[in-house]
């Protein structure tokens, strides 16, 4: 089972990780790093994440397909997948379809008291 972690780390941070791991020629998990909670929310709406669970598991799609099973407008489902392809969440193939090539997302942060 293919798996992707959306976090949220310091850009500093996640470079340190490919650094480190370039170094020990080891492969790095399949992760999507937001900077802070509020460009991960901007990022994954509630639409969206719908979206995501909708096309996890399932290939490439076409965006009807997708609107579809989520019972959504064609148009605003074009809207939202193309900003998940502008925030790399997702992939366009040479037909069009929204690719999304992970079967399940783990979600994972912590939030800490306002300093």
């Amino acid at each position: 089972m293919k798996t992707v972690q959306l976090e949220i780390r310091r850009f500093d941070d996640v470079l340190s990780d490919v650094a480190a791991a370039l170094t020990k020629d080891e492969s790095l998990p399949s992760r999507i790093s937001f900077d802070n909670v509020q460009a991960l929310w901007k990022i994954l709406s509630p639409k969206k994440m719908e979206l995501l669970q909708a096309m996890a598991g399932q290939g490439c799609l076409p965006v009807r397909e997708i609107a579809r099973r989520v019972n959504r407008d064609v148009s605003a489902v074009h809207r939202d997948i193309k900003a998940l392809a502008d925030a790399g969440l997702v992939e366009r193939n040479s037909e069009r379809q929204a690719c999304f090539p992970y079967d399940e997302i783990h979600v994972d942060f912590i939030l800490h008291g306002a300093a």
